[in-house]
């Protein structure tokens, strides 16, 4: 890491801005992450809590590639204690988090406690990832990955808690072998990764206990 005088003022000249009113956004934004994993699928929506929202911009930040709803979603689940993988270098979205999180950032998947991927095609293998142990099971990674639309994809067939009866969800852009991944942590429980799929203000929340099966 680069902590020179000079990258740090460069950080600090395009510094991504965050929340307006910490207390009440950070708590806006934790209903809607919580809502959007307790209720599999649904779609939840992320408003009015980052200048880029404010301004109508539906997709980016200033400065930053990261997607509204990750980067109100970190800003509201990172502190110190929560160290970050980011799977694409991003220097702009690095300072932010450290900035106005105070998260450190890890080179290795298997380090983090919150992990973001922009690229969804470049996801590593979910085996990279912590899923905690059988005696911490909260001490796993939640992964937010960006995909390409939260609609337009192959259907899947959601089951489990938080879903009456079956859910279909029809994200597009993830790699095959995601699903076939997170079968495969299902013996694991109560260990697993919690997951959200973000696209601009919207994303949906895939908790561990939930089954998938495709069509």
């Amino acid at each position: 890491m680069n902590s020179s005088p000079q990258a740090a003022q460069i950080a600090l000249s395009t510094l991504t801005p965050g929340f307006a009113d910490p207390v009440h956004d950070t708590q806006a934004v934790f209903r809607t992450l919580l809502d959007t994993l307790s209720r599999p699928g649904r779609i939840g929506t992320i408003d009015n809590v980052l200048p880029a929202s404010r301004e109508n911009a539906r997709s980016h930040l200033p400065h930053a590639r990261a997607d509204l709803a990750t980067f109100a979603a970190l800003l509201a689940l990172c502190d110190y204690s929560t160290p970050v993988w980011l799977a694409q270098p991003d220097a702009v979205l690095g300072s932010a988090l450290r900035f106005h999180t105070g998260a450190p950032l890890v080179d290795e998947p298997h380090d983090a406690a919150f992990a973001y991927v922009h690229d969804a095609s470049s996801l590593p293998p979910l085996s990279s990832f912590a899923p905690g142990e059988p005696e911490t099971p909260g001490q796993s990674v939640t992964l937010i990955v960006r995909v390409d639309s939260l609609t337009q994809g192959s259907p899947v067939v959601l089951r489990g808690p938080g879903i009456a009866h079956t859910h279909i969800i029809a994200p597009a852009g993830l790699p095959e072998r995601f699903w076939r991944e997170r079968a495969e942590l299902a013996p694991l429980f109560p260990c697993g990764i919690d997951c959200y799929l973000v696209c601009g203000d919207a994303l949906i929340g895939l908790p561990r206990t939930i089954r998938v099966e495709l069509n």
